[in-house]
């Protein structure tokens, strides 16, 4: 068992964390993987919900503070949503912000608008303060296109038979090929028929 010296010793020997330390402990700790997939442009994301979920238990653990506040500004003719994201650790406080241009969208009202463009700027202004990357060099990067896989052209099948007339009106076997996954079999009876 150890003695009252012993354990304030092994205290004083501990290292003790600066606030800016923290910070950077934050962020370096945090990783908020690309966990979204946008269907229609078919390609991953992280919101700013994704990176809140995410950050929340590691501020807890290093006794930080984080604020997010809104602003509508003007710059030259157009309106934006002007995000601040504040962290506060101790008595050391870095910040940083995220734009998103104000703008009308086909089936939104007024009010969905605005809470797109917040999400939009609070997002960039997280990736901002805690150095989450959203470019190709991303070490977490997932934002390829997802693939998918090309229907395959099976020969004397209805689609085989388009393509026949296709090939015999003067088109290419490299247009097919960008469209469906053609065997070499298939291929060459293609390029025989015409």
């Amino acid at each position: 068992m150890k003695t009252k010296e012993q354990t304030t010793e092994t205290k004083q020997q501990e290292k003790v964390l600066t606030n800016i330390e923290k910070l950077i402990a934050i962020q370096n700790e945090l990783k908020v993987p690309k966990g979204n997939l946008n269907k229609f442009g078919n390609y991953k994301y992280r919101s700013a919900e994704d990176i809140l979920e995410a950050v929340k238990p590691i501020l807890f653990k290093y006794s930080a503070l984080l604020r997010l506040s809104d602003k509508v500004v003007q710059i030259g003719n157009k309106s934006f949503v002007k995000a601040t994201a504040r962290i506060i650790v101790g008595d050391f406080v870095d910040f940083a912000y995220g734009y998103a241009e104000l703008c009308e969208h086909k089936g939104m009202s007024a009010e969905q608008a605005t809470g797109t463009a917040s999400s939009y700027a609070r997002k960039y202004a997280l990736n901002g303060l805690f150095l989450i990357d959203e470019t190709e060099q991303d070490a977490d990067h997932d934002n390829k296109k997802v693939e998918q896989k090309k229907p395959e052209l099976i020969k004397d099948s209805e689609v085989y038979k388009k393509a026949q007339e296709y090939m015999m009106s003067g088109g290419s076997i490299d247009v097919i090929k960008q469209k469906y996954s053609v065997s070499q079999e298939v291929e060459v009876a293609l390029i025989k028929s015409i």
